[in-house]
């Protein structure tokens, strides 16, 4: 099978560039990158994309799906319908679910259910210890041969240095990526909010923005012990970014990201205990926020991920402190980073680097970049596009989202997947 994609603004965030061109896609693979608008090839299906930017399909980090356990929050179909419809056409599933994912044979059981429910490719996750608990660490090497592409104990910290900092040295064994959440766990226990006025004025549990400081040094020097590589998940504050920067100037094999939230959100978002704003860690003030957009903009931080977590209603209709975190952000993720591109923060190839190419390449992913030999996994959007989000409209199974009711820029008009379309826009 043989496609033509014409009338479009090709977005190449390897190149850094967003020109006209047209795509040639053999078999689900690409097959020609052509400068202009060409003539397809005989018997070519053309597929005219209406002047709309086809860019690499974002590969997300980070998305949890709620099997095995607790299949009434998301299932891998209804994670799926709701990646292709944002534009996301690799979730990289995190192995937080019940009971966590932390044998071979559960992980080959959420990959079976995966590649038949899904429209997108699923790439999953291991634990680091087993049950998430931080006291033994799994059986790594195992887990890699039955298609764990990272190893996390998600948002539980390993407080036994010994164990997290044996894991690691097998990892690095083995050469296998581990993540983690750097925060330190004695200082963020129980907190809801960061800390400041605002949590005072609202006498909300609060953290320190140097408890993240704290995590990630511990991190850096175990890494640097070790030589393990190594993604911090999430890094939200400004006080974490000189401790990375150093890191990486030192040669270290560390990477990090940030969620859509904590880039696009502040901590006065919360404002009367809206639950649907709490999210772990907590939302930052305004000066973090713009800190860690400019350390995306200038490459310090690496990815840009949903960090999505579906939490059903009776989860979040609770007092705040009491409430579940998260927030879902699949659907959401294209059209909040585009805020980051409308503010002039950072232009289209820079955050698509964030968003597809870089985590494709720290996972070893053949996606992220369109490219003659690659998937064609290729999302077509308008940045331009307004619409008032409805979460009612979402098609993840929980609606947890804080962007409900906002006004948004920038919609998806198809997904494609190997060349198959997985989505299209009414």
């Amino acid at each position: 099978m043989t496609q033509h994609f014409t009338n479009l603004r090709l977005l190449d965030p390897q190149a850094g560039t967003l020109a006209p061109a047209s795509v040639l896609v053999r078999n689900g693979v690409i097959a020609e990158v052509l400068k202009g608008d060409t003539t397809a090839p005989e018997g070519a299906e053309v597929v005219d994309c209406g002047g709309h930017i086809l860019a690499p399909g974002i590969v997300d980090i980070g998305v949890k799906v709620c099997e095995p356990g607790e299949r009434h929050k998301e299932s891998y179909r209804s994670a799926g319908l709701a990646a292709a419809a944002g534009g996301v056409t690799t979730m990289v599933t995190r192995p937080d679910t019940d009971p966590a994912i932390d044998s071979p044979e559960t992980l080959e059981f959420v990959t079976r259910r995966a590649n038949e429910a899904a429209p997108v490719n699923v790439v999953p996750m291991a634990a680091l210890t087993k049950g998430r608990e931080g006291r033994e660490m799994t059986e790594i090497g195992f887990l890699m041969d039955a298609g764990a592409a990272a190893f996390t104990d998600c948002d539980r910290v390993v407080t036994d240095t010994k164990v997290f900092s044996r894991a690691l040295t097998y990892a690095r064994s083995l050469g296998a990526l581990v993540i983690a959440h750097p925060q330190d766990p004695g200082l963020s226990k129980g907190a809801a909010v960061t800390s400041g006025k605002f949590a005072s004025l609202r006498g909300l549990p609060a953290v320190s923005p140097m408890a993240e400081r704290m995590g990630l040094d511990r991190d850096i020097a175990l890494i640097e012990m070790t030589g393990a590589r190594y993604h911090a998940d999430q890094i939200t504050t400004a006080r974490a970014l000189p401790a990375l920067e150093r890191a990486k100037r030192n040669g270290l094999d560390i990477s990090a990201g940030v969620g859509i939230h904590h880039l696009t959100l502040n901590a006065l978002d919360v404002a009367d205990y809206r639950t649907f704003f709490k999210v772990k860690p907590p939302l930052r003030d305004e000066e973090d926020r713009i800190a860690v957009v400019e350390a995306v903009a200038s490459g310090l931080i690496d990815i840009i991920c949903s960090m999505h977590t579906p939490q059903d209603e009776e989860s979040k209709r609770l007092p705040f402190e009491e409430a579940a975190s998260g927030a879902v952000g699949l659907e959401t993720l294209l059209p909040a980073a585009l805020r980051l591109v409308h503010a002039e923060m950072m232009d289209l190839p820079t955050l698509w680097r964030a968003l597809s190419l870089n985590p494709a390449k720290r996972l070893g992913l053949p996606g992220g970049r369109i490219a003659v030999g690659a998937p064609a996994d290729m999302v077509l959007f308008n940045p331009d596009a307004p619409f008032v989000l409805d979460r009612s409209k979402l098609r993840s199974k929980s609606r947890n989202t804080p962007f409900d009711g906002m006004r948004m820029q920038g919609k998806v008009m198809a997904t494609y997947v190997a060349g198959s379309c997985v989505y299209e826009a009414n």
